[in-house]
């Protein structure tokens, strides 16, 4: 492909570093053009990382980005595998329906591969688009907004032995990561932050409150340690009956039901408020069965996380299945077509294979259910119910869905 002067090829390229506000701007224009405190920016800018990130260029303009962020995702079993967090896609308006999103599909999907991460992942700011490219959604999130004046606690014994007090978000970061990173193992979905990440979890620019207070802190301890955290704003309102605040919960990370309760029970009782909100919690969240009234609660779910399987075999390998599985997939994946084809799966608690293989097939799919099923948040059977699996071998829908099954639903605890 031929160069320019400065030594650039036109079209599709990694980022440089010196592009990279060039870049950005880009990608805030194609989500709607509204500036980023600069703190925030200043974020962004640390973490992103250029080497896996690319971008279309229309002559000095650039018009396409895309990035993919080096994570190691929990799966079940609880191995760490290396994903690629997709990230940072955006078209210009100028140029859409011209197939660079594809094309910088096709070239990032080709780059996972050859860095030797089995795993895809996004969150999709339009859910419509990434199944074309073979991305299932595996993960649902949980959103509440309680009426705590009608809404009771019973909490667990032993809770008043958890002390809850304040602290200053950004003074304890170390300790809450600490907490974070014990509990990454235990949940599927759930990103095993690099150095850096846990800022984000502690970003609180103004324009980002919609009114409500600047990010505040809590810390759950028992016997001098340090058991769990909250993060959450208040937002004051008052009518003429009297004070009607909402709670904004950001964050809640316990390690035993007992610190979990505590967080909880304060969060529910802080003076002047009526309401408790939460997004992005995982849909076993154990609030929802201490509380009197779960209708008073108006949970709702949404979609989260999506994953690709890149490398099949290495994926399915990685976990581990609840219970023996043993089974021959026809795997359609017109989009890698390196996948597509019969592929074994044999694997339990200890351990898993998959390899291509002649044998018959048991079960038919297509690539997108296989990322939708990976962590066991979705059943197998269930799609197949809604015609998305086909079922060949009698018997071995059931045993695959059993198998791909996982005690705790899979979460993911931020966007990014």
């Amino acid at each position: 492909m031929a160069t320019d002067a400065s030594g650039y090829s036109p079209g599709l390229r990694v980022l440089r570093q010196d592009d990279w506000d060039t870049w950005y701007n880009t990608l805030l224009r194609g989500f709607g053009g509204v500036p980023e405190a600069a703190e925030e920016r200043e974020l962004w800018r640390a973490l992103t990382e250029c080497d896996r990130s690319l971008g279309i260029w229309d002559g000095d303009e650039c018009v396409g980005t895309a990035g993919a962020f080096a994570f190691r995702l929990t799966v079940p079993g609880g191995a760490s595998v290396p994903a690629a967090g997709v990230t940072m896609v955006s078209v210009a308006a100028t140029h859409r329906r011209r197939g660079l999103l594809t094309r910088m599909m096709r070239r990032q999907l080709d780059d996972v591969r050859a860095w030797g991460e089995p795993l895809a992942v996004l969150t999709a700011s339009e859910p419509a688009i990434y199944g074309r490219f073979g991305y299932g959604n595996a993960t649902l999130s949980l959103t509440a907004e309680i009426d705590t004046t009608r809404v009771g606690l019973s909490v667990p014994d032993g809770t008043d032995d958890v002390r809850v007090r304040y602290a200053v978000p950004t003074d304890v970061l170390d300790v809450c990561e600490a907490l974070y990173a014990r509990l990454v193992p235990a949940r599927p979905g759930m990103l095993a932050r690099r150095p850096g990440w846990e800022r984000l979890g502690v970003l609180d620019p103004e324009s980002e409150r919609a009114g409500a207070s600047p990010l505040q802190c809590v810390l759950a301890e028992r016997d001098g340690a340090t058991v769990g955290y909250a993060r959450f704003r208040v937002k004051p309102e008052w009518e003429l009956s009297g004070s009607n605040g909402t709670v904004a919960v950001e964050d809640v990370v316990a390690l035993d039901p007992t610190a979990d309760a505590a967080l909880w029970r304060f969060l529910f009782g802080i003076d002047l408020t009526s309401k408790v909100t939460v997004r992005g919690r995982p849909v076993d969240d154990a609030w929802q069965y201490l509380v009197s009234d779960q209708r008073r609660c108006h949970p709702r779910l949404r979609d989260a996380l999506y994953v690709r399987p890149v490398e099949v075999g290495a994926a399915l390998a990685a976990r581990t299945y609840q219970a023996p599985v043993d089974v021959v997939f026809e795997v359609a994946d017109a989009f890698c077509p390196w996948n597509a084809g019969r592929w074994r799966l044999s694997g339990d608690t200890k351990g898993a294979s998959c390899e291509r293989t002649a044998d018959a097939a048991d079960v038919a799919l297509s690539v997108r259910e296989l990322g939708a099923a990976y962590l066991g948040g979705v059943s197998l059977a269930a799609l197949a119910a809604a015609g998305r699996v086909r079922e060949i071998r009698p018997g071995a829908l059931a045993e695959a869905s059993l198998g791909f099954g996982s005690v705790v639903p899979p979460w993911l605890p931020h966007g990014f």
